[in-house]
């Protein structure tokens, strides 16, 4: 995506027909982040009408190729997203979508943008965030609480992945990915050991709820105050409440604060205290430690296709051929936990 006048004139044409009013689009600036999206801070003048005013938005849109084939589409984040903000989840209100690839080139949506900070190295270590972060294991529990709760069906997300009829959450989700690792080809001795380890030992689900699917730090927008929004709706779904509650103790999203088991910025017991408090159901400690391992089992994977992207041609970046060197990283993690 560019930043010429042609495309601002296209998203001013189509915001003007969506609020039948006169628009002006003052400029806009790529977002840092966003390996799988396109993210772009757009500031627009509505002239009238309802919508009249000045606006701060994040315009996302895809950038080329897929990191899991079970991703949502713009549309359907679209609408996780406005159930989720409907709900009370302190998350980005959602705006406006556009469906129709030959405004932007690809199908995006428009969202109210969130003012913090969601670089995870920053917020880990800057000291203008440490109240924030003994803020963020209860904060963070209440909203997954509150996320957790959104029932799919009367909220008409039931296009949402779910696990398959005849297996558990754990078993559709490593059935998925190793059928997505094995069309790659390559050789992964320790993602194959693992992988063994992990299908004797997949834990039962007996109440799926809805997931956030990536809920971690660096997903989320911070304040001096602690969580102002949640967002990065893009991996939805149906799934074990443990999945969500373990996936921001994987060891790449503590930014390097290793010894803080939740996100690199506080402790894990608080966080899941506060979760069971807003409400939640009691969610057994061993399913959370086998969604750690499995977490760090289903990153490493995410590395290797990050990587394939750049390497296929699909999306020409540094970023996403740097990605490919950490599965080493997400493999020692693996065995020892294993071994743990």
């Amino acid at each position: 995506m560019t930043t010429s006048n042609e495309l601002w004139t296209r998203l001013e044409q189509f915001l003007a027909a969506e609020t039948q009013a006169q628009v002006r689009v003052l400029g806009g600036r790529q977002l840092t982040g966003g390996a799988s999206r396109d993210s772009w801070a757009v500031d627009v003048d509505i002239a009238d009408g309802s919508d009249a005013g000045r606006h701060a938005l994040v315009l996302r849109r895809d950038m080329g190729g897929t990191i899991q084939e079970e991703a949502l589409s713009r549309e359907q984040e679209f609408r996780m997203l406005s159930a989720a903000w409907q709900a009370g989840v302190l998350a980005p209100r959602p705006r406006w979508l556009c469906a129709d690839p030959a405004v932007l080139g690809v199908p995006f949506f428009l969202m109210d943008r969130l003012e913090g900070e969601s670089v995870g190295r920053r917020i880990v270590r800057e000291a203008s965030l440490a109240e924030a972060r003994s803020r963020l294991p209860r904060q963070m529990g209440e909203q997954l609480a509150r996320i957790h709760r959104i029932d799919p069906h009367q909220a008409g997300l039931d296009f949402l992945p779910a696990p398959a009829a005849d297996q558990s959450a754990a078993q559709t989700a490593l059935a998925r990915t190793a059928s997505q690792l094995e069309a790659f080809g390559e050789p992964h001795p320790v993602l194959e050991l693992g992988l063994r380890w992990l299908w004797a030992n997949a834990p039962p689900c007996n109440a799926p709820v809805l997931l956030h699917g990536d809920f971690r730090i660096g997903n989320l927008m911070v304040g001096p105050e602690g969580l102002r929004g949640v967002f990065d709706w893009e991996f939805a779904h149906i799934g074990d409440p443990a999945e969500d509650l373990a996936w921001p103790c994987v060891r790449s999203w503590r930014f390097g604060q290793d010894a803080k088991r939740l996100g690199g910025v506080g402790d894990f017991d608080e966080f899941l205290e506060s979760y069971t408090k807003a409400g939640s159901r009691p969610v057994d400690r061993r399913a959370i430690n086998y969604w750690e391992i499995l977490g760090n089992f289903r990153w490493a994977f995410g590395c290797i296709a990050q990587a394939n992207r750049h390497l296929s041609g699909q999306v020409h970046s540094v970023e996403l051929a740097s990605l490919g060197r950490r599965t080493a990283e997400m493999e020692l993690e693996l065995l020892d936990l294993i071994q743990a």
